[in-house]
Parts: structure tokens; C-alpha cells; sequence
């Protein structure tokens, strides 16, 4: 792709993170995505250069050995134009969030990375010329703690995700909690994945988001715009999920679509794009897990129903739902058991800075730090080498909660589906999808003092004022445990 021969208007302004900012072509299935920094702390060309080659091998050694090869795309280093780069700044500026604006794109280096652009479709270009919708899920974490560090029972009972909530309702971030549970969409239980993705239409905040042909139609712009308007969506959808149909508009129609809707992403979540190659297989027995969420909403409806009994139907081994938990559930200490582990080797580094890079705590990320993640033991030997391990699985399983996963669908015709092209069906139509995944930076080393405070905040708020709020015979269901089975292998 020469990208010095594309005029900037090419290009538009297509979202940003805390480190980075995204800018997608108009014609091209492509992204371009630039690093951030705060005023006059502009990085060398250099540094630059070697912060987004380690983003690139993060996910080309490390993520895709755990997801898979057709659900990760590392992307390239590309170099560009500097005046390219200026006028394609000045550009996306006005359409930047305020609250984004407190960092500067970078414009001095040239570098940045080349991507597929993933609310297309990345496995068949054959309906590329079709309408295509693109539904962005952010799961979260789809577990309980089973850690025996946890010092707070409600954290065994109670996912991080629905306490959370609360705190951020109460910080102002949004307006209303969510009746989403991770739990749910995890379980495999269709009933209660369809009940999960009903709570994030309905409340989607920044969990939920749907692109039609690379447009925004539905999701938060900002923090506090969480306000569904399912007719309008419904409006949008219809071609697709009714193309020569009698429904007329109204309630009836808006409710069918939407049910629609929630079927294929559900039938796309279980459905397995990526054939994994035979390796070592390594099981971690976990007991004492569960795989369902006392405040869950849809928990909680049982019970009003005189139903105490939760179905978990289980994830199909291939589907990215299943990969992302088991990516996830490498957190197998929790922050509480993981923090004095940090600690350690942050004493370490104290009497030793010079071995920061041997440590590997900066890259690189090749496949020898691979490697060293698929060391499962808990046995704690006191040694730097076992807390080391045990920080950077916590750092890929906190990338693997953060996540989000792009559904992507086009619609086909009967004639034109096979064997080889995944096809969802619904009641009038039918789609070929491609299933990716999405922010795989992996998470700072640095920040594992930060989420040790913040979860001590998200339980204590939950303790003082929402459990002893609650019903207190809600305390007292779900009794029974379930095991949890962890499973490694390498694809």
C-alpha cells in the first residue's frame, strides 16, 4: 500500500486509546494507527520505532499463540511522509473527544502501524462490495476469583465487572448500572448469553458498539452518552436481517430485529473460525470455581422465579469466547496474591536496575517470553524467576480481560456459501462472518500498583453500599461450587 500517494481526505478519524490514536481509509480495508504522548514528552524517532515494533511481536509470538491465527492481526510497521502525517492531524483534530485531547498524535516520527481495518470482513473479499455490519464487543473478566489470596468472600461470590459498576455510577461515569454480567455471556448457556447481550443494547456504555460499513450507528460516543434508541437501530438493521419482508415498523419490529440480532452474534461467538494446531496440553485443576455471578440480573430473575438451579452449557473449545477466558484465567493468584510477587521483583530491580532488561519486563516479546508463561506452577519458591513469571501472566491475562472481539457480517447468498465460509443463519437472511480480536497491547508493568488499589476500592464501595443494601437472603443462594477447568495449549 503506498500510502504517500493517498491525499489525507482518504482518510478519517476512527477512535483512540490511551496510548495511541486510529485514523481508517474510506476506500481500503486498512487502519493506520499512530502513538500518543502528552505535550512537549514527544518520544524520539527511535523509541517510537521500538514501542510500536514491540506492540508487533506482543501479538504476532505471544497473543496468537493463544487466540489463534486467523482471530489476531499484529498488523506492520509502515514509515510515512512527515508533511502526510501533519496534514492528516490537522484533519481528525476537530473530530478528537475533548477528553481525548489532553494528548498529541504523534507527528515527528513518521512511524506507525498498518492494519486491517476490522469492521470489514478479513476472511472473504467475494462480498467486500455488500453492506456490512460489525458488532465490537469488550467482554471483560468471564471468572470468579479462585484464588485462596482473596481476603474478601463477596469476591468469590460476586464478579469484579457488577461491583464495579456501582463505583463507576458513583464516580459519575455513567448514569445507570449495567445489568450485563461477564459471567453470563461466558457460560455458554444460550438463555443467559441472548440475556447478556439484550443488557448491552440496552445499556451498552463502552462494552457495545455496531459499524455499518465502518460508521458508528450505535454505542457511547462518551462517557455519559448511554441512551439506546433501539428503534433507530432497528432501522438500520432491517435490510439486512429482513431484505423483502411484510413487518412494518413499530415496537413488534424493533423487538424482532433486535432478537435477530442477538441470535447471530451469539451463533458467531460459539462458532469456531480457527483450526488449532495439535500441542502440549497443560491442566490446571481449579477448585472451588463457579461459573455464574450472584448479582447478576439474570441470577437474581431466577430466584424471583423460585429457580435456584444455574445451567452452564460450556464453551466450544475453538471459539474465541473460550480463548479469551482461558488467556484470562492465567490471573491465577488475583491482584491480592499477585501484588507481593510485584513487589519482589520490584526489590529486586531496586539492588539490580541493570537487569530490568533481562527480565524481559520491556520486551522483547519473542517466543522465549512465550515460553515462560506456560509455566503453571504455584508453587512459590521465594525465587525472583517464579514472581516474575507469575506478574507477566497476570500482565496477558489483564490484556485478555481488556479486550474486544469484531464480529463481522455480510450478507450471502445460498449459492455462494460453503464448506469453507462460516455462515450464520437466520429466519430471512444469512450471513458469512469473520470473528477477530482487538486491543491486545499488552498491559503496563507499571500499572499493577493501580489495579491493586483500584480493586480494594471496588470491593470495600460494594461492601458498605450496595451488599448491605441487598436483599439479605440473596446471600444465601447458589450454594453448590462447580469446578472450573483451566487449559493451555499452544496453537
Amino acid at each position: 500500500m503506498e500510502v504517500e500517494k493517498m491525499d489525507e481526505n482518504e482518510w478519517k478519524y476512527h477512535g483512540e486509546g490511551n496510548q495511541s490514536l486510529v485514523v481508517s481509509h474510506c476506500q481500503r480495508c486498512v487502519v493506520l494507527r499512530f502513538l500518543k504522548s502528552p505535550p512537549n514528552q514527544n518520544k524520539t524517532p527511535e523509541e517510537i520505532l521500538h514501542h510500536l515494533q514491540n506492540i508487533v511481536d506482543f501479538g504476532k509470538h505471544v497473543m496468537k499463540q493463544f487466540f489463534g491465527e486467523n482471530y489476531v492481526h499484529h498488523g506492520e510497521i509502515i514509515q510515512l511522509p512527515l508533511d502526510f502525517v501533519r496534514q492528516l492531524c490537522l484533519k481528525i483534530q476537530p473530530e478528537r473527544p475533548e477528553c481525548r485531547c489532553d494528548k498529541d498524535m504523534d507527528t515527528l516520527s513518521g512511524y506507525a502501524m498498518c492494519l486491517p481495518n476490522l469492521t470489514r470482513l478479513q476472511t472473504f473479499r467475494f462480498a467486500e462490495h455488500r453492506p456490512i455490519l460489525c458488532i465490537e464487543i469488550k467482554p471483560k473478566c468471564g471468572f470468579i476469583p479462585f484464588s485462596s489470596h482473596v481476603s474478601q468472600e463477596i469476591k468469590h461470590k460476586v464478579c469484579r465487572y457488577c461491583m464495579h459498576q456501582h463505583l463507576k455510577v458513583a464516580n459519575g461515569k455513567w448514569k445507570r448500572p449495567s445489568k450485563y454480567c461477564p459471567l453470563d455471556l461466558f457460560s455458554g448457556n444460550k438463555q443467559r448469553m441472548h440475556f447478556a447481550l439484550k443488557s448491552l443494547l440496552q445499556e451498552a456504555q463502552n462494552n457495545l458498539k455496531i459499524f455499518k460499513n465502518g460508521e458508528l450507528i450505535y454505542g457511547c460516543k462518551d462517557d455519559q452518552d448511554s441512551v439506546s434508541d433501539w428503534n433507530e437501530l432497528a432501522r438500520h438493521l432491517k435490510p439486512f436481517f429482513f431484505p423483502s419482508n411484510g413487518l412494518v415498523s413499530g415496537p413488534h419490529c424493533t423487538r424482532t430485529i433486535v432478537k435477530e440480532l442477538i441470535h447471530v452474534i451469539t451463533m458467531a461467538l460459539l462458532s469456531s473460525t480457527d483450526t488449532c494446531r495439535a500441542g502440549d496440553m497443560k491442566t490446571v485443576p481449579i477448585s472451588q470455581g463457579r461459573s455464574y455471578c450472584e448479582a447478576s440480573a439474570f441470577n437474581k430473575e431466577l430466584v424471583r422465579n423460585g429457580k435456584h438451579k444455574l445451567e452452564s452449557s460450556g464453551l466450544p473449545r475453538g471459539c474465541l469466547l473460550y480463548k479469551t477466558l482461558q488467556a484470562q484465567m492465567l490471573d491465577m493468584l488475583d491482584i491480592e496474591g499477585l501484588y507481593p510477587l510485584y513487589s519482589r521483583v520490584e526489590q529486586y530491580l531496586e539492588e539490580f536496575p541493570e537487569e530490568r532488561s533481562t527480565l524481559q519486563i520491556d520486551g522483547p516479546y519473542n517466543e522465549a517470553f512465550y515460553e515462560k508463561l506456560l509455566d503453571l506452577s504455584l508453587e512459590d519458591d521465594g525465587t525472583v524467576a517464579f514472581a516474575l513469571t507469575k506478574v507477566q501472566q497476570y500482565r496477558i491475562a489483564m490484556t485478555a480481560k481488556d479486550c474486544s472481539i469484531m464480529i463481522a457480517l455480510s450478507p450471502c447468498l445460498q449459492d455462494e456459501c460453503s464448506e469453507q465460509r462460516p455462515v450464520v443463519l437466520t429466519s430471512k437472511s444469512r450471513f458469512t462472518f469473520s470473528v477477530s480480536v482487538l486491543d491486545l497491547d499488552l498491559k503496563p508493568y507499571e500499572s499493577i500498583p493501580h489495579q491493586y488499589k483500584l480493586d480494594g476500592e471496588i470491593v470495600n464501595y460494594y461492601l458498605k453500599n450496595v451488599q448491605a443494601k441487598d436483599d439479605p437472603v440473596m446471600s444465601n443462594l447458589f450454594k453448590e461450587n462447580e469446578d472450573c477447568t483451566l487449559v493451555l495449549h499452544k496453537v
